[in-house]
């Protein structure tokens, strides 16, 4: 009896709960599901495997976050794909000096759910209509559809999320808006299919990731802002 239990404990927490954002999606694949197995079934399964595949594609894991304050964590699951310091765009509205951009690119099979780095207010919340290039070209970042968040935190610092639209994404989601307040990990917003996140730490402060690493939203810390630690260097194997 306890090996069954054992069993079905494990099959239950290996099943991901889907973001409601992706109940639609799900209602319409299994409707033409339904409908194809009434009229050719060799085409219903087609539909189901799309079906199958838009669940996996809005699975919302839960994740455990850290919460020590000066702690940044990955706003998204993907490849940090760039590390670099430049002066962050005037639609931010965080002045000239330059900052550290992370760029964090995920593909259609990442999960696509984008949580707060930080806790704090959103102070800023824009939306730039843009292009559809390849998120990863380091241009999407100004030219791209993107939804720009700057977070302000209890202690007047500040963290900007952008999260720009790719060559298949073209639907930018964002459940908080301007003056809610956020916690660290908390989910904020989705991209539909393919994507890209950038996050803009505060002057002065470097990373403890490298390009190439696979950030986990919610959990893998980009940033110690309480710490003099100096930026880690890491190598491939």
């Amino acid at each position: 009896m306890s090996e069954r239990h054992s069993l079905l404990d494990t099959i239950t927490d290996s099943i991901v709960p889907v973001h409601p954002d992706g109940y639609k999606f799900l209602a319409i694949g299994t409707g033409v599901a339904l409908f194809f197995f009434w009229l050719w079934p060799p085409l219903a399964w087609v539909a189901v495997l799309i079906t199958a595949w838009i669940a996996y594609f809005f699975r919302d894991p839960p994740r455990v976050t850290p919460l020590r304050d000066g702690l940044v964590v990955a706003p998204a699951d993907g490849r940090i794909s760039a590390i670099e310091r430049l002066r962050p765009p005037a639609e931010l509205n965080l002045g000239d000096t330059e900052r550290v951009r992370i760029s964090i690119f995920l593909s259609v099979f990442d999960v696509h759910i984008n949580r707060a780095p930080v806790a704090g207010r959103i102070t800023r919340s824009l939306y730039v209509p843009g292009s559809f290039l390849n998120a990863a070209l380091d241009k999407a970042s100004e030219e791209n559809e993107r939804r720009a968040l700057v977070i302000t935190k209890p202690d007047g610092s500040q963290i900007a999320v952008v999260q720009i639209a790719g060559l298949i994404a073209r639907r930018i989601v964002t459940f908080a808006g301007e003056g809610a307040d956020v916690g660290a990990g908390e989910r904020f917003g989705l991209i539909r299919f393919g994507s890209r996140v950038d996050i803009y730490l505060p002057p002065g402060q470097g990373t403890l990731v490298a390009v190439g690493q696979r950030a986990i939203g919610g959990e893998t810390v980009l940033a110690d802002l309480k710490s003099g630690e100096p930026e880690r260097e890491a190598r491939l194997h």
